[in-house]
């Protein structure tokens, strides 16, 4: 293993992992209509990577050129992106999803002459766009089964291609990797954020390596990793890359097959976003509310003595969150009074844990061993459950500029309400937003500045190397190595990362009080009658919020409706949706008054990614603002 943890480079990474675990299954894919995998072994996908990389160079990829990558989660993605990274090139990737706005505008900016597509709809998509594509000279379809169309070039006959050139001597692919460097472009991804035209992010070899240089997540050969993350997302890029340099088989789904894959597949670990742990926390509770009494009884009794027992337990360890430093003395005390209630509760919790909690657990395919949640915000009440049910969950966080990972939770310091401790070899500062001084760490400070909110930069080796042809842009948020992630947060008396919303995202009423939207929006989707929000109020008086109402969730109160129009013209509804409001966004619950939200305007279609949302489902609060700006103006009159 610790030959893994030294490598210079991807392509030197690809190596060894094929060296070390030649014939294990590297990646699958389930064969349509079947529940069969087709897998490839370390060796071959190796070895097929220098064929097609031997090809690439022949077609005319020269070292450090770009190739744009549009594809989903599929055997060719990676086969695909091994073959790039061992001809020296950087790749460009995407999903299948993107717009013609970001075809136009990616393609050309990032300067690729190559582009990889997936399927025959992503070529008649791409050949929309062709007329704002005159720097494409090659374009090459992945798709085994599909005949390519003239002009366009077969990826399994590149691979022949290669092999052939290969078996008859030609090293050219072997000279290229020798020639990589860790400060060369591993990847250039566009992030699709929530304001103006997308930048390209240039991360490195040494960005991407170091994220699986440390045992964060214990993994092995024998674990068994389940893809559901947009592939091209850095996210579950990184995953990826752990899971090779670990010699784990990586699994492909998608969002339509991910039940039954997950009874196949049985994974022991995966990266996942929050989305993903909400709707089957929501799967299992409407499970609780069909079910018999008896049931329903046993499932409650089962995790208040999980709350009970587990809760303890992680106040015994110090994984309680702790964000003003409890004084020894009644941290003592309580303790006590903690291990007193986990031997309490310490039989009637196993024994229910059996009986109950373990068939929960089957709904992830009852082996996984735990998961790396990230892109989002987890909700508090969906974080506890699944840490509490005998699921943990390792919240994470960072972004695409940091490759990604700035700070994780593992399970020595799994403390539910942060996203872990740092991440090795990155340093963290806390900022005050309005005076520039360093917060944390202080020595000045109590406790080295442990308890202060203010805005987070992060500096260490994942940090990228800029933002493509975009200085301006790379000034603004890069500066002596120090990257200013927009995201506010404090260091707690745990030493982990809470974050506290965004900078960017803050709310400035007109009386100067500043309000982070994020907390109060994670509040009110905890409703069963909220299926999504967006609080309002820059430059007004006081807050107001969009509600995106639940069908299910108001079918489940007793009022049914066919659609959310119906639903948002029934008057019983917005008084429900009021008193939800009131009794959430409260002083009980520790909003301040001028927190507090004083009106709502129903929303009749959801938010989706690609319109209202990103991919990683955050809000486009400019796009929002814009669209239902007439709703927004109606509650400011």
């Amino acid at each position: 293993m610790s030959e893994l943890l030294i490598t210079k480079h991807i392509p030197d990474m690809y190596a060894r992992a094929a060296r070390l675990f030649a014939q294990r299954p590297a990646f699958a894919t389930r064969v349509k209509g079947t529940t069969d995998w087709q897998s490839i072994t370390f060796q071959e996908l190796y070895e097929t990577g220098l064929d097609l990389a031997t090809a690439l160079i022949d077609l005319g990829v020269k070292a450090r050129d770009h190739v744009a990558l549009l594809a989903d989660n599929r055997l060719e993605w990676i086969i695909a992106d091994y073959g790039i990274q061992l001809c020296g090139a950087a790749d460009v990737p995407r999903g299948t999803d993107v717009t013609d706005m970001d075809i136009q505008y990616i393609l050309p900016h990032s300067e690729a002459k190559v582009v990889f597509v997936e399927h025959l709809e992503m070529l008649k998509k791409l050949d929309k766009n062709k007329r704002k594509l005159s720097k494409i000279k090659h374009i090459i379809l992945m798709e085994k089964s599909a005949k390519a169309p003239k002009n366009v070039l077969s990826m399994y006959d590149l691979i022949d291609k290669g092999r052939a050139m290969r078996a008859r001597g030609n090293k050219k692919a072997e000279e290229r990797i020798a020639g990589i460097k860790p400060d060369d472009l591993f990847t250039l991804i566009y992030t699709s954020g929530t304001t103006g035209a997308p930048k390209g992010v240039m991360l490195t070899h040494a960005n991407i390596c170091s994220q699986f240089k440390h045992e964060i997540v214990p993994l092995n050969d024998h674990d068994r990793i389940l893809s559901i993350l947009p592939v091209w997302h850095i996210f579950e890029r990184g995953f990826e890359m752990l899971a090779i340099s670990r010699g784990c088989c990586t699994y492909y789904t998608n969002v339509r097959s991910l039940g039954e894959d997950i009874k196949l597949v049985k994974p022991t670990f995966m990266g996942s976003a929050p989305r993903l742990w909400e709707s089957i926390y929501l799967k299992i509770m409407d499970g609780v509310k069909s079910a018999s009494p008896v049931k329903r009884g046993m499932f409650r009794a089962a995790y208040f003595c999980s709350r009970m027992f587990q809760g303890s337990l992680f106040f015994i360890t110090g994984k309680k969150l702790d964000m003003e430093g409890r004084n020894p003395a009644v941290s003592a005390i309580t303790g006590i009074g903690h291990a007193l209630r986990a031997v309490v509760f310490a039989v009637p919790y196993f024994l229910l844990d059996m009986i109950v909690l373990k068939k929960m657990r089957t709904a992830t395919g009852g082996h996984i061993k735990g998961t790396v949640s990230g892109g989002g915000a987890l909700p508090l009440h969906v974080d506890e459950f699944f840490n509490y049910i005998g699921i943990p969950v390792l919240e994470g966080y960072g972004m695409t500029e940091t490759a990604p990972v700035l700070a994780v939770r593992n399970f020595e310091k799994r403390v539910i309400g942060t996203v872990g401790p740092v991440f090795p070899q990155t340093e963290i500062r806390i900022i005050d937003l309005n005076s520039g001084d360093v917060l944390f760490p202080n020595p000045k400070n109590r406790a080295d500045g442990r308890g202060l909110k203010g805005e987070i930069h992060a500096k260490g080796p994942q940090v990228m190397a800029g933002y493509f042809k975009n200085p301006e842009a790379t000034k603004r948020v890069l500066r002596d190595g120090w990257m200013n992630t927009g995201d506010i947060g404090m260091i707690t008396f745990n030493d982990c990362v809470k974050i506290m919303g965004r900078s960017k995202d803050t709310v400035v009423l007109i009386g100067g009080e500043n309000v982070e939207p994020v907390p109060i929006e994670n509040k009110l989707v905890e409703s069963q009658y909220i299926d999504q929000c967006m609080v309002v109020g820059q430059d007004q008086k006081f807050l107001a919020v969009l509600v995106v109402p639940s069908l299910d969730g108001f079918a489940r109160g007793g009022l049914k409706a066919k659609t959310l129009s119906e639903l948002a013209s029934n008057e019983e509804a917005g008084k429900v949706i009021t008193a939800e409001i009131k009794r959430i966004v409260s002083a009980d619950q520790g909003f301040k008054s001028f927190e507090r939200v004083q009106d709502f305007r129903f929303i009749t279609k959801p938010f989706e990614v690609g319109d209202e949302m990103t991919n990683l489902f955050k809000l486009k609060r400019h796009v929002i603002t814009e669209k239902y700006k007439k709703e927004i103006n109606s509650m400011y009159k």
